[in-house]
């Protein structure tokens, strides 16, 4: 007779293929999702009704197996397709792909979450996001854009925010200089009118006498032109045809001549280091016979052109105080004075940068200061007018050409610039090339010129984009050039991806059976390579869930085919009995 047992058997397969069914719906909804992983459900007999378990062979007996009749179906799982979909570029750096294995990590609140879509965004603080808002985690980085792996942190980016800056370390020199140029003998000299004491007689001014004793010019009593609290100001003097920046001396009550003189040496920028000059007069500032003499460097680029005008006396405010000059250069004095500097030089100057990218000129010199048959010697004298002391000396050296006109030792030169109270990096250092792989200086028959070509220097600029390479090491662009590590972006690998739990929003979380994650970098450990600019598609395979669709469409069919058949045998069965 018919059985009951039919129709729920049938029932169970109903249920079965509409479960199916959502799982198939789900896929094919998802078809467009960025990195969707497609399921797939898995059948199993539920259980089985024993008519007889079966006997062994025996003398009289072949044996029998068993007789069961099957209950129907049960759902035995569902199975997740991790493997990877298909990369579709994007353009757009903020947008990343894992090739491989691996799982991008993402916090909401303290929760940690992970998914394979990798559609960042910055938000209004510049935290990369996910599009749902769940803040992407990586690596960070040190005060040297050194990446500090271990401590996970959200990554920030702050494009147009984060400034940067390069200080210069090395310069790089090309050009000529002219090796049969007249070799340097003297420096310029110029000497003031003689200065008088106030002492009784009005005696002429020695080095140890005290500023204050300075007697105002032809006056033949004691007439004092200075006094302690006012500033001598040295301005639009010019060196080598460049003017010197303005600097101001202070009047103590101990100030003395020897003292204005070491000033006004460094103000000048006279190298007191090469010691005297090849015609015996000696580089500096002093007081010679009463006279204020100004003996500079070697080379025609270090004449030094001072005037009377060039001094000032100013009040403790810094206003100018209506006085003669102390100091008079107004009219050629003995020995035919002033003399010009003698010697072939050139002179050259270029910009550098301090640790806070504030611009730092620098003026060379080259001087030629000897020849002979197996090459030319050289000094260099370097200066800086951005100095923050009053001292324009950055340093001094020789440099040798042998026969061929080519540099006999290549080795840099190293030089030093004040940066006191600027708030950056002091002091300055840098150093000099006059030959490289790719510029060299040489001394040939020819006019004399000389380059900067090269300096590793960078002004202040912000980040304007970035982009994350396969490591995911995030680098970014600044406006000044400067290219930088701003952070790297981790992965995580598990032992069974297919035990992580799905939270809906592409965001997975840790399951029982999922394994703890390993948080690694991309490409190591197991973990896959990232690609910027793309986007992981969905892994669906639409024939696939065609054809699954079409087996659960049939397998629903026939169950409720046979709920069907029974019920007409059940109808039978009842007209048997009227």
């Amino acid at each position: 007779m018919a059985s009951t047992t039919a129709m729920f058997s049938a029932l169970s397969g109903l249920n079965a293929n509409a479960r199916r069914l959502d799982v198939i719906g789900n896929n094919i909804s998802n078809v467009n999702t960025t990195a969707f992983k497609s399921n797939r459900m898995l059948f199993a007999t539920q259980f089985s009704r024993n008519i007889s378990l079966g006997s062994v062979p025996s003398a009289e007996s072949g044996g029998s197996n068993p007789a069961q009749i099957g209950l129907g179906v049960t759902i035995a799982g569902t199975q997740r397709d991790f493997s990877n979909g298909s990369l579709a570029a994007t353009g757009d750096a903020r947008d990343l792909a894992i090739e491989g294995d691996g799982f991008f990590v993402v916090q909401r609140g303290s929760q940690q979450f992970y998914t394979r879509a990798g559609t960042f965004r910055q938000n209004a603080t510049n935290d990369l996001v996910t599009i749902s808002g769940e803040r992407v985690m990586g690596y960070p980085i040190d005060e040297q854009f050194n990446v500090r792996p271990g401590q996970l942190v959200p990554l920030n980016i702050p494009v147009g925010q984060m400034r940067l800056a390069q200080a210069t370390s090395e310069v790089r020199f090309t050009g000529n200089l002219r090796a049969n140029g007249t070799v340097a003998n003297s420096g310029s000299v110029s000497e003031s009118i003689a200065l008088a004491s106030t002492a009784a007689g009005n005696p002429a001014i020695v080095g140890t006498d005290l500023l204050t004793s300075l007697n105002q010019p032809g006056a033949t009593g004691a007439v004092p032109i200075l006094s302690v609290g006012q500033f001598i100001e040295i301005q639009g003097a010019e060196k080598g045809g460049r003017t010197l920046p303005t600097a101001r001396f202070e009047i103590t009550a101990t100030s003395t001549f020897d003292d204005l003189s070491a000033f006004l040496t460094q103000a000048i920028g006279i190298d007191t280091s090469t010691g005297a000059n090849p015609d015996g007069g000696v580089p500096g500032v002093a007081i010679v016979g009463g006279r204020l003499t100004i003996t500079g460097n070697v080379g025609t680029a270090n004449s030094i052109n001072i005037e009377t005008s060039d001094f000032r006396i100013l009040d403790s405010a810094g206003n100018p105080v209506a006085v003669p000059s102390p100091i008079n250069f107004s009219r050629a004095t003995s020995g035919g004075l002033p003399r010009e500097a003698s010697g072939e030089s050139v002179r050259t100057s270029y910009v550098a940068y301090d640790s806070l990218g504030t611009p730092v000129s620098v003026d060379i010199t080259m001087v030629l200061i000897d020849r002979d048959s197996s090459g030319t010697r050289w000094r260099y004298f370097v200066e800086s007018p951005d100095d923050t002391d009053v001292d324009l000396r950055a340093g001094t050296g020789t440099l040798s050409f042998d026969s061929n006109g080519q540099p006999v030792i290549a080795e840099p030169f190293q030089i030093s610039i004040d940066r006191q109270n600027t708030g950056a990096v002091t002091p300055l250092t840098m150093q000099l090339f006059f030959t490289s792989p790719t510029a060299t200086v040489t001394a040939f028959s020819q006019t004399s010129d000389l380059a900067a070509t090269f300096q590793d220097g960078i002004p202040v600029g912000s980040l304007t984009s970035f982009s994350v390479g396969n490591n995911g090491i995030i680098t970014g662009s600044f406006s000044n050039g400067l290219v930088r590590t701003v952070g790297q972006v981790v992965v995580a690998v598990f032992a069974n991806p297919e035990g992580l739990v799905d939270d809906g929003g592409n965001l997975f979380s840790t399951g029982p059976n999922s394994g703890t994650p390993l948080v690694t970098t991309p490409g190591s450990l197991g973990a896959g390579r990232l690609v910027g600019g793309s986007l992981e598609l969905s892994n669906v395979d639409l024939a696939r869930e065609f054809i699954d669709l079409i087996q659960t469409s049939t397998g629903y069919s026939a169950s409720s085919r046979v709920i069907s058949t029974t019920d007409e045998l059940l109808q039978q069965l009842l007209v048997l009995g009227r």
